[in-house]
Order: C-alpha cells, then sequence, then structure tokens
C-alpha cells in the first residue's frame, strides 16, 4: 500500500489532503501541522511527505535538512505560498520532488504522490505512468529551456494542454469549448481563468527574451523580436515537436 505523511499547518487543508489520500486508497502514515512531530513519524517504511514550508517547532526547510542527515528516506511534495526562485531552488536542493504553489487542489497533489509512487504496479499500468512520466519530463524540460517558470498557474496548465493535445491532436481545433473547460475542471477552476493563465506563461517566456531559444527548441526561425504564439499555435507547436519526437 502506498504510504503518505501529511504535514500542513492549516487545519482545514491537513483534513481535506488525509481524506483524499484515504479514499483513493493510501495508508495515511500521520497528518500534523508540526515539524518536530513529522520528523518522529518519518520513521519506519519510505513514504511519500506531503509538506508545507510553515509549520510549528521547525520549518518545511529544517524537516527536509534533519531527514537528509540522520538518512531517512522519503520524497518530499513542497506546498508554498512563495514564489521567489531562491525558495523553490533551495526546496528542490534539499530534495523536493514538486514544488506546488498554494491554493492547490488535494487531486493534483495526490496526483503528484501518485507519480513518484514506488508502489509496485501492473506492466500495463507502469507503462502508461512511465508514458505519462517522461512526457510530463520532457515538457518540463522544454520549459524551463524557455523560461517559463514553474511556480505560476499557467505552467502547470499549459503542460495538461500540450499532454493532451499529444493523445488527441484534434483537441486543439477547440481549445475555448474543449481544451480550456477539462483543463479548468481538472485543476478546479474556470476556463477564462486558464486562458488568462497560459497566455501569462507564454509572455513570460517572450519577456526574459527567449525567442532564441525557443526557435532553438523547435528547430527552425518559427518567431522573430517581440512576436509571440497564441495559446494554441504554442501548445500546437510543442505538442506537434513530442510526437514527431516519439515516431523516431
Amino acid at each position: 500500500m502506498k504510504r503518505v505523511l501529511i504535514l500542513e499547518s492549516n487545519e482545514a487543508f491537513a483534513k481535506e489532503l488525509a481524506a483524499h489520500f484515504a479514499e483513493k486508497g493510501y495508508e495515511i502514515v500521520g497528518v500534523t501541522g508540526d515539524g518536530e512531530e513529522g520528523i518522529k513519524l518519518m520513521e519506519g517504511a519510505p513514504a511519500t511527505v506531503v509538506m508545507s514550508l510553515l509549520l510549528k517547532s521547525c520549518d518545511g526547510f529544517t524537516v527536509m535538512e534533519r531527514a537528509r542527515a540522520a538518512g531517512k528516506k522519503a520524497d518530499f511534495i513542497v506546498l508554498g505560498n512563495f514564489s521567489d526562485d531562491k525558495i523553490i531552488g533551495r526546496a528542490i536542493a534539499l530534495g523536493a520532488r514538486y514544488y506546488l504553489m498554494k491554493p492547490v487542489s488535494a487531486e493534483l497533489v495526490e496526483e503528484r504522490v501518485a507519480e513518484i509512487s514506488e508502489e509496485t504496479i501492473p506492466k500495463a499500468e507502469k507503462y502508461e505512468r512511465r508514458r505519462a512520466g517522461s512526457l510530463d519530463e520532457r515538457i518540463s524540460n522544454i520549459f524551463i529551456s524557455i523560461g517559463i517558470p514553474p511556480h505560476i498557474k499557467g505552467y502547470g496548465y499549459l503542460r495538461e494542454g500540450i499532454k493532451m493535445a499529444v493523445n488527441d491532436p484534434h483537441i486543439i481545433n477547440n481549445v475555448t469549448k474543449g481544451l480550456y473547460p477539462i483543463i479548468g475542471e481538472k485543476f478546479q477552476t474556470t476556463a477564462s481563468k486558464v486562458e488568462r493563465a497560459i497566455r501569462h506563461a507564454i509572455e513570460v517566456a517572450w519577456n526574459r527574451g527567449r525567442v532564441e531559444a525557443v526557435n532553438a527548441i523547435f528547430g527552425a526561425r518559427v518567431y522573430i523580436g517581440t512576436e509571440k504564439p497564441t495559446n494554441s499555435e504554442f501548445i500546437a507547436l510543442v505538442a506537434d515537436k513530442l510526437i514527431l519526437e516519439s515516431m523516431v
């Protein structure tokens, strides 16, 4: 059985997470908003730790530092309210597998835990998970190259949209009534907010002057100067690239 430890100082959200994980069949090792208590609960078989940076007694950074110093084996998914690159970088350096910006849904947190779970699963399901994980990794590498930061909401929405377009290229012809509402439902938000967040993510990359990096990714001079693609154009370009790579 998959095991998860929840370290969250927001009592209501901690209960929401625990209920969702229990419903999905996880063994809940413990639920606490106290960092010191969380370290003690990490004894025994390895578990995935879903942890807020803001905790009582000691913060999330200290929990990860002490866990590593004690040789405790655990995968951390960090939940934070901070978008500062230094804070995110420090969390990743200390062993966080994911840094998720609050507010975040319990469903999305569980999906990330499932991705790094060490539970033995059937070969067919394992293949699909590896395929999905590999696709996530390839998309993330593209985002890193062109300067889309992981802490903005559009990052997750855009990644989900690209994955949908890879699995069903025709959906790109119906982003307003098809792609955006599906993403919105998954992330518990509206289609219009999804559209705006994706547009913002693309604008961030262009504002950072990464046009040449974008052209390098696609192997051609697709864009010049401040010219930037629409949401659907960008999603289609990345999806097409990933589809073609998988055929090689």
